[in-house]
């Protein structure tokens, strides 16, 4: 699963890596130069709709937007990393 989003400056990677520790969800996220945040998360679905979940409502003041792609997980994160 890969959500982008408009919410740099927010608290929004740590947010999302502290949701992603509790869930046990592995993957990253990121700043992107234009002022986006990517995450890319795997787990079970039902784990990463709860993930979703959590995020936006947390942070729900500051998303404007989101694109949220689901694909297969490749396995190959160890943990959730900021970076």
């Amino acid at each position: 699963m890969c959500f982008k989003g408009d919410v740099q400056g927010v608290g929004f990677r740590f947010t999302a890596r502290y949701i992603a520790a509790r869930l046990g969800i592995k993957g990253w996220v990121r700043n992107l130069p234009n002022g986006d945040v990517e995450c890319v998360a795997e787990a079970d679905e039902d784990t990463l709709e709860e993930f979703l979940k959590r995020i936006k409502d947390d942070m729900k003041v500051y998303i404007r937007t989101s694109d949220d792609r689901w694909s297969r997980a490749s396995g190959e994160f160890k943990g959730f990393d900021i970076s």
